[in-house]
């Protein structure tokens, strides 16, 4: 726990990047930027998304370039939910990683291509919980409909039996992007053209699985303070989310 709130800490510490809408004058396409972790208050968040999209005509092609490791999955559902609604065709381009929740916006859309050097990587569901041993199997639960859910998807795209699929996400598996490409999780190798994205920027320490090339030899920064006002806002939220258990 205490390595998945020091990777909230120090990814959300990092230079804000909203959502940034691009489109190409003169055609029919834009771009739109998921750099950042996938967070309705630390990043980026549905409701931004799903404002810039709205604003697309379906003769559209949007192009979503992703270098995220993750973050809230009820936002990433919300987000890719916000895509494929979309009238347009959806092309993902995973530009460094795409890690986590980051993977189900990859996976709403109609290809993915990815650049030489990106990794993708699947795990199960995490998060926080406080309460009684009632609670807590009701939050088991939850993850568990959770993974389910997520798992299908997965099987879907790869055509890879679920019992498959279950196992990677166990073990918290992390594909280099000719892997993704040969399991199914993406389409295409990207052209070769300016330097990449780089996942580096990412403290990826919750990760137990996390490739040494990503990792090293970069070391971690020190632990930050968190403040006051943070540990409101985390709490806040965290008693929000609690309430939904209880209706899940």
């Amino acid at each position: 726990m205490k390595r998945l709130m020091q990777m909230l800490r120090d990814n959300a510490s990092a230079e804000r990047k909203p959502v940034n809408l691009a489109r190409a004058e003169g055609s029919n396409e834009a771009t739109l930027y998921v750099y950042d972790v996938i967070d309705a208050y630390w990043g980026v968040n549905a409701t931004d998304v799903a404002k810039a999209v709205s604003g697309l005509g379906a003769d559209t092609t949007l192009h979503v370039r992703i270098n995220s490791p993750g973050g809230d999955v009820f936002e990433a559902r919300a987000i890719s939910a916000a895509l494929r609604n979309f009238g347009g065709k959806v092309v993902g381009h995973i530009d460094g990683l795409a890690a986590s929740a980051a993977t189900d916006i990859a996976n709403a859309c109609d290809e993915v291509e990815m650049a030489p050097g990106a990794f993708y990587m699947i795990h199960e569901s995490w998060t926080v919980a406080v309460g009684n041993k009632s609670a807590m199997t009701d939050t088991a639960g939850l993850l568990a409909k959770i993974d389910d859910s997520i798992a299908s998807e997965y099987a879907k795209r790869t055509g890879k039996p679920v019992d498959e699929i279950n196992a990677w996400m166990n073990a918290e598996t992390w594909f280099t992007a000719e892997e993704a490409i040969e399991n199914g999780f993406a389409d295409r190798m990207a052209p070769e053209k300016a330097k990449n994205a780089t996942a580096k920027s990412w403290n990826l320490a919750a990760f137990e699985h996390a490739p040494k090339a990503l990792t090293e030899p970069e070391a971690l920064p020190a632990e930050p303070e968190i403040t006051p006002e943070q540990m409101a806002a985390m709490r806040a939220h965290n008693e929000r989310r609690m309430r939904l258990f209880e209706f899940a």
